[in-house]
């Protein structure tokens, strides 16, 4: 780790999370209680039964990775479960010193007999408005000694699903039936777009619209139609791309779908995954491709443990392109993507990138300040303005209480 760096140091500075799943992110002890409550079945009910068999330390696949969020989801379907969690990710974040997060879930998918997309999304604004609310009423944040509490939406699209992920696709499927595949999950994300723009123009603070799951098979161009009308109404945009496929998944997310931030985007510097035969230099490619994602500013939301635990061929931190990245100039923000599924917080992240990364003091402060600036943040941009300074100035206060000599 850098010298003078310490964990209390980590803790105490203001971070942010960008990539934050929802499903992902429960409490284990709250996951198993709402299980007892809502009679689902688990394959343990103790925390380290859980962490053995579904929550582990590392998976052999994705879709190993994936399957714990069967049970997170399950447990979701109610306007008090998600507000309740979504409350606790705050405090969670907040105890942390994470000051800025931006919630990300598909809202369709929790949709059932007593809970429509729109539940869903009031719902977990009731809880992120509760937790920020309780926070910010805190002594020291009101005599300006602490930041605030703030905080967005992000609603995720779904690359492909099947009927039994919620009864709302098993509809869609159903009035669909003749129809390609592809054109419903596009019709699918569609509606969602359509609602984020009406929820954003209701007062809800749905900042992003995303689109997540199954990369490979499932290019973003098929869902261009609802990133266009996001696009048309002012609502940024991000796409899971480069997680599990090649640059041309993250070239497609940029202008197919105009992407302002990339999640994940792993492989973005793999030349040999690229598939396209009128693409004749392909290292050429991803040196444009990247020369342009940082020129752009186009933020990269890096998951780390996330994806070491996710893919095979990412052996160690050292196989990671998070270091190429910083050194080319990416706008790159350490993210959790998964709190729960991954065992893990904003704090251990950026330890883990500051313990294993060559990093100078001016790259990890630009690392957590890219968080901030790259933020969806549901204001005005004077206010975001106003408060990426206020973040800036309790960095440096607690740089110059921890470390000696020049950054």
């Amino acid at each position: 780790m850098l010298d003078n760096i310490s964990a209390e140091f980590i803790r105490r500075i203001p971070k942010s999370d960008l990539h934050l799943h929802l499903d992902g992110s429960l409490r284990l002890k709250t996951l198993i209680e709402l299980a007892h409550q809502e009679k689902v079945k688990l394959p343990s009910r103790t925390e380290s039964g859980m962490r053995e068999l579904v929550f582990k330390s590392s998976y052999n696949s994705l879709r190993e990775y994936l399957k714990g969020f069967a049970y997170t989801c399950a447990v979701l379907r109610s306007p008090e479960n998600l507000a309740r969690v979504a409350q606790e990710l705050v405090e969670d974040n907040a105890a942390e010193g994470v000051r800025y997060i931006e919630v990300r879930f598909a809202p369709q998918l929790h949709v059932c007999d007593r809970l429509t997309s729109t539940d869903a999304v009031r719902a977990v604004a009731q809880g992120l408005w509760a937790g920020a609310k309780a926070h910010n009423r805190k002594p020291e944040v009101r005599k300006g000694k602490d930041l605030p509490f703030h905080y967005g939406i992000i609603v995720c699209g779904m690359r492909r699903f099947s009927a039994g992920m919620s009864p709302y696709y098993a509809n869609l499927l159903s009035i669909m039936e003749h129809a390609d595949k592809d054109d419903i999950y596009s019709a699918a994300s569609l509606e969602l777009s359509r609602s984020a723009v009406a929820w954003s123009q209701a007062g809800i603070p749905v900042v992003g619209f995303d689109l997540a799951g199954e990369e490979a098979g499932y290019p973003p161009e098929h869902h261009r139609a609802a990133y266009q009308y996001a696009h048309d109404h002012f609502i940024r945009k991000t796409v899971h791309a480069g997680e599990a496929y090649g640059p041309e998944s993250i070239w497609q997310a940029i202008t197919q779908c105009h992407a302002n931030r990339i999640g994940h985007g792993t492989f973005l510097f793999a030349h040999d995954m690229i598939q396209d035969p009128d693409i004749p230099d392909r290292r050429r490619y991803v040196e444009d491709l990247a020369s342009y994602i940082a020129s752009q500013r186009i933020g990269i939301e890096a998951c780390v443990t996330s994806n070491l635990q996710t893919t095979p061929s990412l052996e160690s931190i050292a196989a990671h392109p998070i270091k190429r990245m910083i050194d080319y100039g990416l706008s790159v923000s350490i993210c959790t993507d998964n709190r729960l599924v991954s065992d893990t917080t904003v704090s251990k992240e950026l330890e883990l990138v500051a313990r294993h990364v060559n990093l100078t003091h001016h790259q990890l402060r630009n690392l957590v300040i890219a968080g901030f600036k790259g933020s969806f943040f549901p204001g005005s941009y004077n206010a975001k303005r106003d408060f990426v300074a206020a973040v800036v100035s309790r960095y440096r206060e607690v740089e110059n209480e921890f470390l000696s000599g020049p950054a």
